[in-house]
């Protein structure tokens, strides 16, 4: 049983580093200028990657519930593999689109399935309350292992723009015979027979019927819609700060290995503190590293985005964990994509309108108005949910 357990974390670690071992993160925007593209286009491509996986993002999450995580697993790899092949051999923006849907479609297969398949492990060994540790543990892998690339995709896109997404292409291959290698905890032995029906059901009781369950999903969508479109923000805002573009890949390096650490001690933070302080914390903080970022227009305001990352890594793991122990087994990877469809819905929305304000006005003014949207929506979400929160 233990051996069982350490199999499905070593290749869960491996997946997830052959999700996010991204060699060309650090160069996007260039290999996209490079490819005739306007940054207009940029937050067009990832507006449309955001709505390919919402698309199929509760039903996957469905699928992982019906036919077992491992299959969605299988599948989700091996479609992270063609898109990143489609990528190198594309030149333009249809190709990249091409590319997107089908890279979303794999995401939408792994998210949810991955967290809910390293739960059940650990329920079937007697071991869920270290859930939030592994978690925090598998963000961190994950994190240290963007870390890397950036150094190592900045070093590759030297020689050419292009090869960061050849290397990236074969590092994609390891997940395939990880996802293979996974054993299916016995409490998803028995498969359910999928209707469509069903997954409504499952939505409605996330959204509606289950007061607690949905506001924790919307505050944690809230919290991490903004942490994705931040991301969007660091590589503009090293512009405008006029950091050296060698140092592109070392400064992106640097925050993610701020995430991997501070998500390692998640569960710490979670154990000392109370929901209640934890949850106002995320409210204010994510919000407010947009609108101070807005405000310094110099290299020191780099240290803001330190911090901005420290909480991020800290906020994923605690506002998972909250959603796990509100939901059972049998419906927790349909769950968890409700939550990663919500996510990319509010991106989808709000994505492509401060990508148009920044090039109406500037990059300070979208972060800002980025800042008072999360503030808003954080604190109406987080009212909602601590309403059920007095009586505890």
């Amino acid at each position: 049983m233990r051996n069982t357990l350490r199999s499905n974390i070593i290749n869960l670690y491996l997946i997830k580093i052959a999700k996010w071992f991204m060699l060309f993160m650090p160069i996007v925007v260039l290999f996209y200028e490079d490819n005739g593209l306007e940054m207009r286009h940029v937050f067009i491509l990832q507006a449309i990657y955001s709505v390919s996986i919402v698309a199929l993002e509760i039903p996957s999450g469905y699928l992982a519930d019906a036919v077992g995580r491992k299959i969605t697993l299988i599948m989700g790899t091996i479609l992270g593999f063609f898109g990143f092949l489609t990528y190198s051999f594309s030149y333009g923006f249809m190709g990249f689109l091409v590319a997107e849907v089908i890279l979303g479609i794999g995401q939408s297969l792994i998210s949810g399935a991955d967290s809910a398949l390293l739960y059940d492990t650990l329920l079937e060994n007697g071991k869920s309350e270290n859930y939030i540790k592994h978690e925090g543990r598998m963000i961190s892998v994950g994190n240290f292992a963007e870390a890397i690339a950036g150094i190592a995709g900045g070093l590759i896109a030297t020689l050419s723009l292009r090869y960061p997404y050849y290397a990236q292409t074969i590092i994609s291959l390891i997940g395939i015979p990880a996802a293979f290698l996974l054993y299916e905890p016995k409490s998803k032995k028995e498969l359910i027979k999928i209707k469509f029906k069903d997954i409504l059901t499952i939505v409605k009781y996330s959204l509606y019927d289950n007061y607690e369950l949905k506001w924790n999903i919307i505050f944690s969508s809230v919290i991490g819609a903004a942490t994705l479109t931040m991301a969007w923000f660091v590589q503009p805002y090293f512009k405008l700060v006029a950091l050296p573009l060698s140092w592109f890949g070392i400064m992106w390096t640097l925050l993610n290995l701020t995430v991997g650490v501070s998500s390692m001690y998640a569960h710490k933070v979670e154990s000392y503190f109370k929901f209640r302080k934890v949850m106002i914390a995320f409210a204010i903080l994510i919000p407010a590293g947009f609108i101070i970022v807005s405000r310094i227009n110099m290299l020191w305001g780099i240290s803001i985005l330190f911090l901005f990352y420290i909480v991020r890594g800290i906020a994923t793991p605690v506002l998972k964990d909250y959603i796990n122990r509100l939901c059972s087994s049998d419906v927790r990877a349909t769950v968890l994509s409700v939550r990663n469809f919500v996510i990319r819905v509010i991106f989808a929305i709000i994505g492509p309108f401060v990508g148009w304000y920044n090039d109406k006005f500037s990059l300070q003014a979208a972060l800002l108005i980025t800042g008072i949207i999360f503030l808003l929506l954080a604190g109406l979400t987080l009212l909602m949910q601590l309403r059920k929160q007095r009586g505890n």
